[in-house]
Parts: C-alpha cells; structure tokens; sequence
C-alpha cells in the first residue's frame, strides 16, 4: 500500500537524490537507493522488493549490455599490448615537428586509440603519462599540454567502440551497431576540429607551443606507420565486421577482444600475470559501471511510477514552442549536470524522461544518441567534477595544478561547442553512414 501520493513522493525522492550525491555518495549507490525508496512509499513494499530483485538482474542478464565487459577487455589487452606507444610514436613522427605538433599527434594517437579503448579515463590517464613529459621537454605550457589530454581523451567516446553508445542504445532500445557507426564521422572531425584550434593557439601565442625541432626522413615516417597496423586490424576486424553485416554489434566485443588478445601475443607483451591484470582491471570496470546503470535502472521505474515522466514529459510537449527549443533545454540540462555527475550517470537519469519527448518533437534517435554522448563527454572536461581533467592531475609525472589543468581545457570545451553547431546544422554529417547500413 502507498504511503505517499506519487507526486509527493516524486518531489522528496530527487530532492534527496540531489542532497546524497552534495554529500558524496556514489551515484549508483544514491539512485539505487533513492529508486528503491521512492518505489516503497508509492506503490508499496511488495512492488519495490520485487523490482529490486528483478531489475539487478534483468539489467545485468541483457545480451546487449554483455558488450560492454568485452570493449572493456579489448582495451586493456590493447594497452598491455602497448598499441598507445606505438600510435604516439607514428603521430609524433608525421606531426612532431610542426608548430603545436606534439599536441596534435597526442590528440590524433588518442583518437586511434579510442578505436581499441572505448574508456575517456583509460585514454587520459595512459597519454598523460606519455604525452606530458615530451612536451614539457620542448617548453608546452603545462596548460595546453593538461587541456589537450584530457579533451583528446574523450574522442573515445564517439569512435567505436564507445560504451556510451551502448549504454544509450539500451536504454532507447536503438540499434548499437548503428549507434557505434554514426559516432565515427563526429569523432574523426572533432579531433580534427581539435587539431586546428591548437595550431591558431600555437599561432597566436608562439611561446605556449614552440616548434619542436624534430626532423625524419620519408623513409622513417613511412616505417613508423607499422606503429598504426594493431589499431588498424583492429578497428576494421570491429567496424568492419559490424557496418559489413558479418556479426552483430554484440559480438563485435567478443571478437575485437579475441583480436586484441591476439595482439599482444604476437607482440609478446602478455605473460600470466599481466593476463590475470587485465582480467581483474576489466571486472572492476564493469563492476562500477553496472552499478550505476543498475542503479539507474531502479531510480527509471520509480520515476515512471511515480507518474513524474508522463507529467514532465507531457508538460514539455504541451509547450509547443518548436523542436529546437526543446534542443536547447536538453543541451543545457545535460551540460548543467554536467558540471556535477559523470556521463553514464546522466543518460542513465535523463534519458527515460528526455527521449520520449525529442523523439515526439521529432528528432531522430540515431543522430539524439551521437548528441547526447557528445554532451555527456563534455561533462568530462568542464569544472568542478571535470573527471579527465582530474585525471590528467593525478597521472601527470609534471606537477600540474587543478587550476591550470581547467585552464587548459577552456578552448576545447568551447571547440567542442563549434562542433556541436555543425552536427545540429548539419545531422547528415551523423546519418549519412548508418543509413548506408542493412536495415
């Protein structure tokens, strides 16, 4: 029986939602909390007990969701099997030299390694180790360096194999393989985006990217590029296989983790104990990530219970102040949370009341996804919670402050933004390759 009406119910639920997570909890554990609360007092004891047995579960048990554990594994054997040095090296080869070059290879080598690592931290975190201290070598202002890593980081979000697409895709019920597809041509152009922002930097401010002097042959460059030939059999192995038809989205986990495991085998970079490494660094991963989309999912049901998606959704649309204002207020409600809670974490809350409403206003849930994942990678970066910018301060072997790090990822959140305009001007830019696909 239900101890509160569901609208006062609904109100006291987000309001202590909001307080737990000021307070520090972890955000799985506050809206699996929260959900199962709010369950109880609307509709009863028996219903919340019962969704808490059913939803681990049935969340848990999804053939979908399995992907995500097997993207995790491909990119902890693929940075076992050092592909991250070897990307570097190929891109510092072709890039070093120019003006803000050492920048722009990291970014370009992140974006490769985003196609095997599909983790915005795992990116950040093995660049920065790699990154920083070359560039701290030929005099980067810690500042870029720090806001380059970290923006770089979260092409691996977009460029398949990208978890927050999975997510998306099983929270929507879309299709994850044209889900991963259409984040190839976004990802691709914001790190080229990225690149060019950093040469009118280095162009504007000389003394923030000096010329590095680094000189290769042809013949050097070209032998460098046996450096790409990991990520490269993998990214066709996986996209490949998926915009092909030869197997599902699904199995494409399994298979670029086979291949990645294969990888460094040949390169005999994996031993036993480097093999039980990533075994464990993989089960943790999902470990926290189903947590909040378990967490998720409980905190879902409660707001469909208690009538609070229906009513803000049907509030929306009753607005009928066009699609584009209600464009608007989802970039500024995700860009506003933000500043406070990580990506799985957003999509997860937002999207059971979003997606029905910009669906019904008209926009397609392919080129929403790409949109929504792009603002959820966004939050990575912008303060107080900017986690790849804490990072970035945490791995660097270059002392580097919170304030300098922040500092450094300003023109690229605002790059990020530019980019944005041009996906929503132009959504052919997200389509055009899923819509190529097999129905």
């Amino acid at each position: 029986m239900p101890m509160l009406s569901p609208e006062v119910a609904g109100y006291l639920i987000v309001t202590l939602l909001l307080v737990s997570l000021a307070l520090g909890a972890h955000i799985g554990v506050a809206l699996g909390l929260c959900g199962f609360l709010g369950i109880y007092l609307t509709v009863g004891p028996d219903a919340a007990f019962a969704q808490l047995a059913a939803v681990p579960f049935g969340t848990t048990n999804s053939f979908a969701l399995a992907v995500i554990p097997l993207f995790i594994l491909m990119g902890s054997f693929a940075t076992v099997a050092a592909i991250t040095t070897d990307l570097f090296r190929t891109a510092y080869v072709w890039l070093g030299g120019l003006r803000g070059g050492l920048a722009m290879a990291t970014v370009m080598s992140s974006a490769a390694f985003g196609a095997a690592s599909g983790s915005t931290i795992v990116n950040a975190a093995v660049f920065t180790k790699m990154a920083m201290p070359e560039m701290a070598r030929f005099g980067y202002d810690v500042r870029l360096s720090a806001g380059c890593i970290a923006a770089a980081g979260t092409l691996a979000a977009l460029i398949p194999p990208s978890i927050l697409m999975v997510i998306y895709a099983v929270i929507t019920e879309q299709s994850i393989g044209k889900l991963l597809i259409a984040g190839i041509v976004p990802g691709i152009l914001t790190a080229f985006i990225y690149c060019g922002g950093i040469y009118i930097i280095a162009r504007v401010w000389p003394k923030i990217a000096p010329r590095a002097d680094l000189k290769f042959s042809w013949k050097e460059r070209f032998q460098s590029l046996y450096g790409v030939s990991g990520i490269m059999i993998l990214f066709v192995i996986v996209v490949g296989g998926i915009y092909g038809g030869y197997f599902p989205a699904t199995y494409a986990g399994a298979v670029g983790a086979f291949g990645a495991f294969i990888i460094a085998l040949v390169k005999r970079r994996l031993g036993l104990g480097s093999l039980v490494e990533v075994l464990k660094e993989a089960a943790v991963t999902t470990s926290v990530i189903f947590i909040i989309v378990v967490g998720g999912m409980l905190f879902s049901r409660f707001l469909t219970y208690s009538g609070l998606v229906t009513m803000i959704s049907t509030g929306l649309i009753s607005l009928g102040t066009g699609k584009y204002t209600y464009l608007f207020g989802f970039i500024i409600l995700f860009t506003i949370l933000g500043c406070f809670i990580e990506p799985i974490a957003i999509m997860v809350m937002t999207l059971p009341i979003m997606f029905p409403v910009m669906k019904e206003a008209g926009f397609d849930p392919i080129w929403l996804g790409v949109i929504a994942v792009k603002l959820a990678e966004i939050s990575v970066l912008t303060p107080p919670v900017g986690l790849n910018v804490f990072v970035v301060k945490s791995s660097s072997p270059i002392p580097v402050t919170l304030g300098q790090a922040f500092a450094g990822v300003s023109p690229f959140i605002a790059l990020d933004f530019l980019s944005l305009g041009l996906y929503v001007a132009y959504p052919e830019m997200i389509l055009w390759l899923p819509n190529l696909m097999a129905p």
